[in-house]
């Protein structure tokens, strides 16, 4: 298997594509088994990365679908430790970037749960609640587990602050289009370009864009938009409620991929 670092390039470099997709899916929702199998069906078609939340009962950077899909998913069962063996199933086939709070991390400490995370097969870590000033620590154990550790890039930082969360930004950079909390959005913001230009002046990895993206013009749009990668969250929760979870998460994956294709 290649380096987790090297397995997020590439996945940001497939032929035929204008920006690299990357679907979100709440582990644990419906059930731990349809996690699975609706990550197996974002691969199928077209996913380049898997974005894994753990849920959590007050996450800070979600909106009421992806909220609700947590409060159901703990209701149910789910753990951290359930979450980490979706990550091992999926891994094999797509890199995994687990999305998880910062006193998940800090709890076992960040070398422990670093070493944890790097056993799964996972490639990488997100932590939205995390402030680069206290970025330090994850980051180096993350390094050391080798695993990237992945900011969040705010559309109202300065420039000044924008350098450099993408200095020290690993695998990429996600660049959040909107202020607020996930979830869909009928069109993109005015200054959704703006945004997306002024996060690539500020690193050298790749630039996804995420929060408001929902449908295939949407991902077609940020691309265009010079994204070098797009997640989507909320549109693919929703469909996760849907009677057959993997089969409708997979037909709306399929519509996004297919938007992305550079032979279109």
């Amino acid at each position: 298997m290649l380096a987790m670092s090297e397995r997020i390039a590439a996945a940001f470099s497939r032929p035929g594509r204008s920006a690299a997709l990357m679907p979100y899916l709440m582990a644990g929702y419906p059930t731990m088994a349809d996690s699975v199998e609706i990550g197996r069906a974002c691969v199928e078609a077209g996913a380049d990365i898997l974005e894994l939340g753990v849920p959590y009962s007050d996450p800070l950077a979600d909106g009421p679908v992806i909220h609700e899909a947590a409060t159901g998913a703990l209701a149910a069962g789910a753990s951290l430790s359930g979450v980490l063996e979706v990550a091992r199933a999926l891994a094999p086939s797509v890199p995994v970037v687990l999305m998880c709070y910062a006193n998940m991390v800090f709890a076992p400490g960040a070398h422990a749960f670093a070493q944890r995370l790097a056993r799964t097969g996972a490639a990488g870590l997100i932590v939205p609640d995390l402030p680069l000033e206290e970025s330090a620590p994850v980051r180096d154990a993350c390094d050391a587990a080798g695993i990237a550790l992945v900011p969040l890039l705010a559309p109202t930082s300065t420039p000044e602050r924008m350098r450099e969360i993408g200095a020290r930004a690993r695998g990429f950079l996600y660049t959040v289009s909107v202020v607020g909390t996930t979830g869909e959005r009928a069109a993109l913001s005015d200054g959704f370009a703006e945004v997306v230009a002024s996060a690539k002046a500020s690193t050298e990895v790749p630039v996804a864009i995420g929060f408001g993206i929902a449908t295939p013009e949407h991902a077609a749009q940020a691309a265009a938009a010079g994204a070098d990668g797009v997640i989507v969250g909320t549109r693919l929760v929703r469909a996760a409620g849907e009677e057959h979870p993997a089969e409708a998460v997979g037909t709306v994956v399929g519509q996004l991929a297919a938007a992305l294709r550079t032979d279109r």
